[in-house]
């Protein structure tokens, strides 16, 4: 599935592209039922000194499930973020399984 990497303000260089799609990649085979994943990476005030934001959107049939975390880095943001959309998937599944 294609992720959807969108930079706002800046261009992400490959390498955190990579990174970010080997993460949400993981995360996806935790679920069959998502149709896309949005991702958007934005560097807020420079004065502040966690300034990386990162949202990740899973689109799922009957509710999407998202996160979006602040951090130093864009790296740590996603990591995050990730933790975050992992509780997320595994709540729902517990929740499906336990109609």
């Amino acid at each position: 599935m294609k992720v959807n990497i969108q930079a706002v303000g800046f261009n992400a260089d490959v390498k955190l592209e990579d990174f970010v799609n080997n993460r949400v990649n993981k995360l996806l085979k935790l679920d069959d039922d998502v149709t896309s994943v949005e991702v958007f990476l934005r560097a807020e005030k420079p004065s502040v000194v966690e300034n990386k934001e990162v949202e990740i959107k899973f689109n799922i049939p009957g509710g999407d499930i998202f996160a979006q975390k602040q951090s130093k880095t864009f790296e740590e943001a996603v990591d995050l973020a990730a933790d975050a959309l992992k509780r997320q998937i595994t709540k729902r599944k517990e929740k499906l399984r336990g109609k």
